[in-house]
This record gives structure tokens, sequence and C-alpha cells, in this order.
């Protein structure tokens, strides 16, 4: 049986590593709009996710977070599904949850093409979509089509001409329409791709917003009878007392989870042709900054609000670091597009490994409140 495994997941890795060759030969945003289209058509098929699933077995290594029973502590971080069409596909190729959008109140286009760069050497992307977005409509339908038992994250956002004093409307808007979908709400407020939308991170803007969101939380839980965890999503790019001083915030307003990072507008350390491309910066070179981010928080926080380590995930052992550092689950994306499903296996492999060898030192050691189901 193992020996059968291992041959269906060898199979795997040699059809993703000829699709990568095929899809990295196309622009990089044409790549990503057919791979999400195919994605898109095997969600639609119970026979095409009983076969990656079938290929993605022992990818259980449950852990409960934020009061989620999660199947195993690696998810796809936002960005790749943001319309929610893909959601069963994604799911069966192993991950333990997937974190779909950001989605915005109405439909945008973001910003203008070519948005996506690709830095092969340095296995990193820079983006400038801009909250490309289908609106909330089509978005909640897609939604509603996901198997029953994927948890799902939902990461919102506003619409670039939305004042920035307007902000809370839209996000509370979003909130609304996905809430009796998702398992969380993720918070976008660290995209650097709208003008405007980091400043929310400050302090004096941040307080009011999640006010107005627990507020709006207040009434749906009461209107459904569920309370929907709420969850930050940071910038990598915030200094040391920013950082406090918004962990001080999350915590006063009783946010559930922090996802540390977004991307970074830094480009340190990244010689590339393209480095001076406007937009955000993910892959390995953001890796360290990410995970200072993370090891910050947790030394801030002391466990009272999970932190959701993301950025710069390339291996087994970037992975570990993050939850040495502090975070109780991770997230990949850039290391994902580079390795394939294998890299989701190979981290779950190794936490297994590592959990099974308790004279080791625990990967939440950092983080007193981690907790395994």
């Amino acid at each position: 049986m193992e020996r059968r495994r291992h041959e269906h997941e060898a199979r795997l890795m040699a059809i993703y590593s000829g699709l990568r060759r095929m899809l990295f030969a196309l622009e990089a945003e044409t790549s990503h709009d057919f791979a999400l289209a195919a994605l898109a058509g095997a969600s639609r098929s119970r026979i095409a996710t009983a076969l990656l699933a079938k290929c993605n077995r022992r990818r259980d290594l449950p852990r409960k977070v934020m009061g989620i029973n999660f199947p195993n502590p690696v998810g796809l971080a936002a960005g790749l599904d943001k319309r929610a069409r893909a959601c069963n596909a994604l799911h069966a190729l192993g991950f333990g949850w997937v974190e779909l959008g950001a989605v915005t109140p109405l439909p945008q286009p973001g910003n203008p093409k070519p948005r996506i760069f690709r830095l092969p050497e340095q296995h990193a992307l820079i983006n400038r979509m801009g909250f490309n977005s289908g609106g909330l409509a089509s978005f909640v339908r897609n939604l509603a089509r996901a198997a029953p038992g994927i948890i799902k994250g939902v990461n919102i956002g506003k619409n670039a001409a939305t004042a920035m004093d307007d902000a809370h409307a839209d996000y509370a808007a979003c909130m609304e329409a996905v809430h009796m979908h998702a398992d969380y709400i993720s918070v976008n407020i660290s995209s650097p791709n709208t003008q405007g939308l980091r400043d929310l991170q400050e302090e004096g803007a941040l307080a009011p917003l999640l006010a107005a969101l627990n507020r709006k939380r207040g009434e749906l839980a009461e209107a459904s009878g569920r309370r929907v965890p709420l969850v930050l999503k940071i910038a990598p790019d915030l200094g040391g007392g920013a950082l406090d001083a918004l962990a001080g915030v999350a915590r006063k307003h009783r946010i559930d989870g922090i996802a540390a990072t977004n991307t970074t507008l830094s480009r340190d350390g990244v010689g590339h042709a393209l480095a001076g491309e406007v937009g955000g910066l993910s892959g390995a070179p953001l890796g360290a900054r990410a995970t200072e981010t993370v090891a910050r928080l947790s030394r801030n926080l002391q466990g009272e609000i999970p932190i959701i380590g993301v950025g710069g995930i390339d291996s087994a052992e970037d992975a570990l670091e993050k939850f040495e550092a502090g975070a109780e689950l991770v997230q990949i994306y850039t290391g994902f597009i580079y390795r394939g499903p294998r890299l989701i296996g190979e981290i779950i492999e190794r936490l297994r490994a590592r959990q099974a060898r308790p004279a080791e030192k625990n990967v939440h050691s950092a983080n007193p409140k981690a907790r395994c189901a």
C-alpha cells in the first residue's frame, strides 16, 4: 500500500513537472489563468477531484486553531483563487484548507497588465494585481458550490474607488455576504497594490475599522447563531514599534488570528533584472523577513492570538522555521507555484516525523498556547 502511494505521488509529480515547463513558457498571468481554469474544471468533476485526492493521501495531521478543526496545518494563501472557482481541486491536492479571494464588493479589473513577473532564479514573484475581482455576487455563488467539509477562509478587501474613510463599509459588506459560507474571514489591510490600503494598519485607523467589523460580526452572529473568526492579514514591512502597536489593537478588539505576512515592497538581496518592477514581492526572498515578523508577534502576543505564518516557504525547513518562530499554521502560494503539491507533503511528513520524536524540540515551543487536536 505504501509503495503504491509513493508510485501515485511520483506520477503526480512527473505530471506537474511537465505542466510547469509548459506553463512557464507562457506569460505569467496567462499561465495563471490557464492553470486556474483547469483547476476550476477539475473542481466540477467528482472523478477528477477523486483522482487528485488519491495521489495526495496521508495529508492528515489535525490541528485545532481559532476553534476550527484543520485536517492539517498547511493552507493555500489568498491570491491564487480570487473567484472561489477551484476550491474542490485545490483541497484535493492536499491543502488542509484554502483561503480564497481577495474579493471586493463590486467587480473591478485591477491594475493594467502586465502585472505578474516571475523571478525563477530566486523562486519569487512580483505582482501588482490590485485586487482584480469579480465582485461578491459571483464569488458567493462559486463559494456555495464547494464540497461540504472543506475548510475555507475568505480574504476580503475594499474597492479601489472607495474612499479610505469609507473602507469599513466595503469590508462589512464583504463580511455579511460571505459569512454563512466562510470558516474564517481574513481582513486584508496589507496589499501594496491598492493605494492607501496599508495606512489601515496604523493604530489610529485600525482601531475604528476593527470596532466597526466587530459590531457587524456581532449582528451576524446574533442572526445566525454562528460566530466566524476574524483574521488580520498584515504586511512584512512594518517597523517594530508599529507591529507592537498593531498587536495591541488586535488584542483589544479580540481578533482571532493574524496572518503574517503579505508581500513585501523591499528588494533586499534580490539581484534580478525584474527587481525594479512595481508591486509586492513574494517567494523565497521574503522568507526571513516574514519569519522575523512572526517571531516578534509571538513574543508580543504570548499565545493570546494564534499566528498564521505566510511568506517565503519553499521547503519543509522553511515551514519549520515559521512554526519555531511561533506560528500555529502556515500558508503557501509562491512556493506551491514553483514546487507543486510535493511541497505540501514534504511539510506534513516533516512535521509528522518531528512529532513522533518527542525528545526533539517541539515546533510549537515558541508559542505556549499552540496545540494539536
